[in-house]
């Protein structure tokens, strides 16, 4: 068997859990829960021992989302590491408020804390030399978005820069462009079907940028959409997700022949 590849998959976005602390709190079900969530993301970035290291958030995001900011809570941030609204702007909690302070800071010392320490552990102990942020996304862009109404591509690649990888006037790109493009190229390759994008719509989050910043170690957020494997009621594919993954890791396994000779945050 190969050997694992140096890569780190983290899967932010794919639990269903709610603390206990919270959960008569909350204004929303198991249904909102799951749409809201990035369905079966745990299962279709489940590359086994093909990669050095991996973690997955089994919290739901709406309980504590770990891809946003420590600092961004309510009330000032309602869409932050701790919630009071959805994207859609409704209700998180019953009565249109937020837990008091002191549930929202054993939230955080519990769940959010913890699972970015684990990553930094991960980064230091298994010779990573990619990381992988990895999502799923809808496949039009729902109401309250920037790009509402839109049709959105089936990949989604981001490094913080622009739509060719490269960094934005002011910003840290988290991965070279030139590993960026050959990424891209590997997926569109592998999703012929549709359109591959860079940067677009999701740039990246807090997780690919607060660790590039720590450790130097590129990053990439994955986005795949989410009509590749969801119908529009919320069914979810099985058969479709296991065709995607492998498609995924056959991707990212190209992408490091074809890079994995070059230093990390080298360029061309």
């Amino acid at each position: 068997m190969h050997d694992p590849y140096p890569f780190l998959v983290t899967v932010p976005h794919g639990g269903l859990l709610v603390p206990g602390e919270i959960a008569d709190m909350l204004a929303l079900g198991p249904a909102d829960l799951a749409r809201l969530s990035d369905p079966a993301t745990g299962l279709l970035y489940d590359f086994g021992g093909r990669v050095a290291a991996r973690l997955e958030a089994r919290i739901s995001r709406v309980a504590v989302d770990v891809n946003r900011p420590p600092y961004h809570l309510p009330p000032l941030h309602p869409d932050g590491a701790i919630k009071s609204r959805t994207p859609d702007r409704r209700a998180v909690y019953r009565g249109g408020g937020f837990p008091p302070i002191e549930v929202v800071h054993g939230l955080m010392l519990r769940h959010y804390f913890p699972f970015h320490e684990a990553v930094d552990r991960l980064l230091d102990e298994n010779g990573v030399r990619c990381a992988f942020d990895c999502h799923s996304m809808e496949p039009f862009g729902p109401p309250l978005a920037k790009d509402a109404g839109r049709r959105r591509p089936l990949v989604c690649l981001g490094n913080h820069g622009d739509a060719n990888g490269e960094p934005r006037r002011g910003r840290l790109a988290t991965c070279p462009p030139r590993w960026m493009r050959i990424l891209a190229t590997h997926f569109q390759a592998a999703f012929p079907e549709g359109e591959v994008a860079v940067n677009r719509p999701f740039p990246g989050g807090f997780t690919s940028m607060a660790h590039y910043w720590h450790r130097g170690i590129p990053w990439v957020q994955i986005e795949l959409n989410r009509g590749l494997y969801e119908s529009p009621d919320g069914a979810v594919d099985g058969e479709a997700v296991a065709e995607l993954r492998e498609r995924c890791r056959s991707v990212l396994a190209a992408f490091w022949e074809d890079t994995g000779s070059g230093e990390p945050g080298r360029t061309a």
